[in-house]
This record gives structure tokens, C-alpha cells and sequence, in this order.
């Protein structure tokens, strides 16, 4: 009998061209966010709740608000925090073309727009957000102290096993989720839920990361940003076909994973919004094949449906309860600083 995994949805619910190369302070729309009914199915079906990670452009639209209120009182869906920076005000003038990475932005410039955006899901929901992720998966050590701060429990910026070019280091960081603690802080922790990538041979990352390191930095970050290609499989249906989904999920099962971190743009939905979904015909195999992946994964055993809000009181009451043999803050300490030297 295999374990139980516990199952979180997330989509980042954002404006659309994205995809497009360019990053205006006043994006073209939101309409992708009225094609969420596409996923109404699983919630009624399945029964597993959503978690929609939500960015200003979205939580200003009118529309755009009655959609996610709707997810929120008919199905229970979590409202999150989707922070694009180059669209969300106050915004300064820097000597860098956008997106501006996040470890160059002022900290008190991040802070600005971080407070712009909570206070506006705050007032457009009802809610206190807890749940962030950070857009382009561009997370700065910056966001450890700054989410705490805002009433943040759960990020879910990372990406195992991927590496851009100058980017974030997080190339070894956890498939499962795992504990964050700034030494500047005096709160809670942040819990890391980083989306579901596994390595197809489990020493590979390691290996590939100090054959690597061995490189200058650009070339070694070069060289890392290939891995996924080759060496990993995940289950987000955008980026992977469903063998790879249904290999990620075994490989996971098998190391004793005990979370699965599914991640969905919201422009996925529209045909024409993402390059993934450039069609109609697109649109309905990506979403026949969550379809399918669901179906095949609720027959591989158990499964619990979480938000990523409900997933942090859970684990929050484990970590109380005492660290186990295989407790989260044993994973980060092991697996996760290697990847951020």
C-alpha cells in the first residue's frame, strides 16, 4: 500500500503577454481568467481545492475579482500573492531593463511592492494572504524576511534541478517542502514548497553541481540550465507529457516524497495567451491531460487534496509535535544551502 501524498494545485492566476518578451506597467488584460472554469472539474470531481497565487494587474480587474470570489466561496479555493514587480506600483527608476531580477531591486522598493500587492488581496477578498509566489520563479533571499513580515507562512518560488543563466540558486534544493529560517528574523518560519521536479537518477543533481562548479559561474549556471531536459521529471502539464508526470509521481513515492506541487499559468487556458497553448486543440489536450493524470493519480493510492495554506498548519503541528527521523528541517539543512552558496 503506498503512502499517502498530499496534493497541492497551484496556478499563478496573472495578466496576459507574458510570453511576448516585453514587461509594460500596463499589461494588455486579463481575460485568461475567466477560462478557470476549464478547471471547475477538479473540484467537483476530484475534490481537491485550488490554490490561486494572484497578481495586482488581476486583483484590480473588476472581472477579473468576481472569478477568484467565486473559486473562493464555491470551492474553497486559497487566494495567494503572485508578485510581478514590473507591473506592480510604487516603481522607481532603475538603471535596468525589466524584468528587473529581484536581488537587484532596493530592498525597500521590494518591500513597496510587496505591501502594494497584499493590501490590495486584502481589500479585493476578504483575506489575509499567506501563501506567495514570486513571478518568474525569481525568489531573493530578500523575500525570507519580507514575507514573514507581511504575514507570509508559505513561498513556493523555488524550481529544483533548474538553473537560468544569472539567476536564483536553487539547482538542489528539495522536491519535498522544507523549512526556511532567516538568522535575521525573530517569527515563525517560511515553509518552502517548491513545485515538484525529481531527478530521474537521485545522485545526478550533486553530481552535475560540482562537475559544474568546476566552470566559470556563467558557463557552470549554463551547463545546470540543460538538466531538465535530461535528467528530471516533474508534473506540470504545461512542461511535461504525461509519462514524464507519471514517472515524476513514482520516483517521488519511492524516495518517500510526501507532497506533490502541481503549477499552472492561468494563461495555460486561453488559446493564444502561452506558447503551450497556442491553439484551441491545445488548450483542451492540456486540460484532457490533467484530466487524465488525476484519474491515474488517485488509482496509485491515497491522496489528500490541500491548499499550500492548509499544507503549512499541517506540517507547522508536526514540527510542534517534535522533529521525526525524516523532519523537514533535516532536508533543509542537508539538501537545500549547497544550491544557494
Amino acid at each position: 500500500m503506498n503512502a499517502p501524498l498530499s496534493l497541492a494545485i497551484t496556478l499563478d492566476v496573472e495578466e496576459e503577454g507574458l510570453f511576448s518578451g516585453r514587461y509594460p506597467r500596463t499589461p494588455p488584460g486579463v481575460a485568461n481568467v475567466a477560462e478557470l472554469r476549464r478547471l471547475e472539474f477538479i473540484p467537483r470531481e476530484f475534490g481537491y481545492p485550488l490554490t490561486l497565487l494572484t497578481t495586482y494587474p488581476v486583483a484590480q480587474n473588476p472581472a477579473a475579482r468576481e472569478v477568484l470570489r467565486y473559486w473562493q466561496g464555491e470551492y474553497g479555493a486559497e487566494i495567494g500573492a503572485h508578485l510581478h514587480p514590473w507591473n506592480t506600483p510604487p516603481f522607481w527608476d532603475l538603471p535596468y531593463p525589466e524584468p528587473v531580477p529581484a536581488a537587484r531591486l532596493p530592498l525597500a522598493l521590494l518591500g513597496a511592492k510587496l505591501g502594494t500587492l497584499t493590501a490590495c488581496l486584502q481589500e479585493a477578498f476578504h483575506i489575509t494572504p499567506r501563501s506567495f509566489r514570486m513571478g518568474r520563479f525569481d525568489w531573493s533571499p530578500d523575500l525570507l524576511n519580507l514575507l514573514p513580515r507581511f504575514g507570509y507562512r508559505v513561498d513556493s518560488s523555488m524550481v529544483p534541478l533548474t538553473q537560468k543563466v544569472g539567476g536564483p540558486r536553487h539547482f538542489l534544493a528539495p522536491s519535498d517542502p522544507f523549512w526556511l529560517k532567516s538568522p535575521n528574523a525573530s517569527g515563525p518560519p517560511l515553509l518552502e514548497v517548491p513545485v515538484t521536479m525529481v531527478p530521474v537518477w537521485p545522485r545526478a543533481p550533486r553530481l552535475v553541481h560540482l562537475f559544474t562548479s568546476l566552470f566559470p559561474p556563467r558557463l557552470g549556471e549554463a551547463m545546470r540550465s540543460w538538466f531538465p531536459y535530461v535528467g528530471a521529471a516533474g508534473i506540470h502539464p504545461a512542461w511535461f507529457p504525461f509519462v514524464s508526470m507519471r514517472l515524476a509521481v513514482s520516483l517521488h513515492r519511492r524516495r518517500g516524497g510526501r507532497v506533490l506541487t502541481l503549477f499552472l499559468h492561468s494563461t495555460d487556458l486561453l488559446p493564444g495567451a502561452s506558447p503551450q497553448a497556442s491553439t484551441a486543440e491545445a488548450v483542451n489536450r492540456l486540460v484532457a491531460k490533467i484530466r487524465t493524470f488525476l484519474t491515474w493519480l488517485g488509482k496509485t493510492g491515497p491522496v489528500r487534496g490541500v491548499t499550500q495554506s492548509h499544507l503549512y498548519e499541517t506540517l507547522a503541528q508536526q514540527r510542534a509535535a517534535g522533529p521525526g527521523p525524516a523532519s523537514l528541517e533535516e532536508a533543509a539543512l542537508l539538501s537545500f544551502p549547497q544550491s544557494a552558496a
